[in-house]
């Protein structure tokens, strides 16, 4: 920032999500002007719409004592503008703050007699952002949340991004905060769940002082980690000013919602990319499965109207398909210029902050439209993931921690139920193809769940999940569990499907093998012997699956010393 605004009329745009800290820097950067230059003037410009900007510079004009300022009939921003300019005024510093829309500083302003709404007077004016003028004796410094804005106003080399801290500059932050009683493995939880962002750490810090000595860090994580219902509420704490303007929000989540507001506003289908966005894992979202994301009822307003009959002419699909692809750039742009989703350097997956998804889940849940979006995603996902079988396996990791965040988003509707049900079963033969217990019997155990309710006790379905969980306890070493479950579907296989049905022998086969790891190798020969001669006479003699039947028979007479 010093090096941008050691020039000569100068100006930059700091840039960056709600409560990242942007009027905190401009805050300290002014500081340090001050401090090497005590006749330096530092001007503070509240930019979030025309009343306050025009309230802000009658202000800088009190402060300089301008002349004829208090005259009704004056125009104050031609006063100000003129005194900027005047470089027997000394050196000055401007932050004009919380820019997020451009639109009141870029058309033409009304100016004159009476008083009009917003502030400004009757009349024609220039432009507002016309009443800084390129000065050789001062800077200006922008702050907003959108990159867009700051391309409105500063050029594309004079934008500086803002990120959260790092984690030396959170700690830092939360120890000023809460003073040195706290345990430091506690703080660097904390920072870390709040994804080291500024206002977040402010907002959680003012929490645990306000209630202390009765709430600790370690008592608010324990609070943030319970589930999402209890972190919003934590989130939601409008407290730890942090030096913000008046009208500024104090919760980082009503501080993103109202972004969210204004991109439903200016473009409605960026809203419903965000909106798809925030059910995904944080990291690595797929762009083959939010680019169509519109697909589903009436979205905040989508992509839907672009898409076009099938009896158009292939020359009119080709501009819909141009217009659509636009369009999903656009959207990416949007999301991008607030700060929201950032691009990875493999230029199709896209991440989020995980604290932003959750903001974003709140606000639909708001609008009505949690669910919704949840069961598009549920959809989308389902679609894409396959079956776990190994030549599937790269496409399997890159969508299982997707699969993963479907877990704690059990949709309502039964089509998207048994939607959500065979995407788990699938990530969930996935996980035990790859050894992983946990993730496996969770997804497994839960698909099994769903399917018992919403179909017919003999359906394959139901089946199918039982002998995964059955896989899933067999990994664990649960033999007994295990068994039980096997019994149960070979038995219905036999009287649904029959006998020589291949998923019957299969899952004969399975329960041979769990007799085996009890030991009991008197029952597991009665079932190898069951499906050799099963295969033998359905499939013949020379058949692959026969000739594996023939192996395990071999196998278990070997075990038993039948040499």
């Amino acid at each position: 920032m010093h090096e941008k605004l050691s020039v000569s009329a100068s100006r930059a745009a700091l840039v960056g999500l709600g409560g990242v800290g942007k009027s905190q820097l401009a805050i300290d950067y002014a500081y340090r002007i001050r401090d090497k230059s005590r006749d330096t003037w530092v001007f503070w410009v509240h930019g979030s719409n025309a009343a306050r900007f025009e309230q802000s510079f009658r202000e800088v004009a009190d402060q300089v004592k301008i002349p004829g300022r208090t005259n009704p009939k004056a125009n104050i921003f031609k006063l100000v503008h003129n005194w900027l300019r005047d470089e027997r005024n000394g050196k000055w510093l401007l932050i004009l703050d919380n820019v997020d829309k451009a639109d009141f500083l870029l058309t033409p302003q009304s100016i004159g007699g009476e008083a009009q709404e917003g502030g400004l007077s009757s009349g024609s004016s220039p432009p507002l952002f016309q009443y800084l003028p390129p000065s050789e004796n001062g800077s200006v410094i922008i702050t907003t949340r959108s990159r867009d804005t700051a391309l409105k106003l500063v050029g594309a080399s004079d934008i500086i991004a803002v990120e959260p801290m790092d984690k030396r500059q959170a700690l830092a932050l939360c120890e000023k905060k809460l003073g040195t009683q706290s345990d430091k493995s506690d703080i660097a939880e904390l920072v870390a769940a709040l994804e080291f962002m500024p206002l977040a750490i402010v907002q959680a810090t003012a929490y645990i002082n306000e209630r202390a000595p009765r709430c600790s860090v370690r008592q608010y994580l324990e609070d943030f980690h319970k589930n999402d219902k209890k972190k919003i509420n934590l989130l939601y704490y409008d407290g730890g000013h942090l030096r913000r303007d008046w009208e500024a929000k104090n919760s980082i989540i009503v501080t993103w919602q109202i972004s969210f507001d204004h991109i439903l506003q200016t473009r409605p289908s960026a809203a419903d990319l965000l909106s798809l966005m925030s059910f995904f894992d944080r990291q690595g979202i797929p762009e083959e499965l939010v680019r169509n994301q519109s697909g589903i009822g009436d979205g905040h307003g989508s992509l839907e109207t672009n898409v076009t009959n099938s009896k158009e002419s292939d020359d009119d699909d080709s501009i819909s398909e141009a217009s659509v692809d636009d369009g999903f750039e656009d959207d990416i742009i949007t999301l991008r210029n607030y700060s929201f989703i950032s691009i990875t350097t493999d230029k199709s997956t896209f991440e989020m902050h995980a604290l932003v998804q959750l903001a974003t889940q709140k606000w639909l849940e708001g609008q009505g439209q949690l669910e919704k979006w949840k069961q598009k995603y549920i959809a989308n996902l389902c679609t894409a993931f396959p079956p776990g079988k190994y030549e599937n396996w790269a496409k399997c990791q890159i969508l299982f921690p997707h699969a993963k965040s479907a877990l704690t988003q059990q949709p309502k509707s039964e089509e998207s139920l048994k939607e959500w049900a065979l995407l788990l079963y699938n990530a969930a033969w996935y996980a035990w193809q790859k050894g992983s217990i946990s993730d496996a019997e969770k997804m497994s155990v839960k698909s099994m769940k769903v399917r018992k309710k919403h179909y017919g006790k003999d359906h394959r379905d139901i089946l199918s999940s039982i002998a995964m969980v059955a896989l899933v306890y067999k990994l664990g070493g649960r033999w007994k569990e295990a068994e039980e479950l096997e019994a149960q579907v070979v038995e219905t296989r036999k009287r649904v499907l029959g006998s020589e049905h291949p998923d019957t022998m299969s899952s004969i086969n399975s329960l041979s093998v769990t007799y085996k790891h009890q030991g009991r190798w008197k029952e597991a020969e009665e079932l190898d012997v069951q499906v050799m001669e099963t295969s033998s006479r359905v499939l013949g003699s020379e058949h692959p699956s026969t000739l594996t039947s023939m192996a395990n028979l071999a196998s278990t007479y070997r075990n038993q010393g039948r040499w």
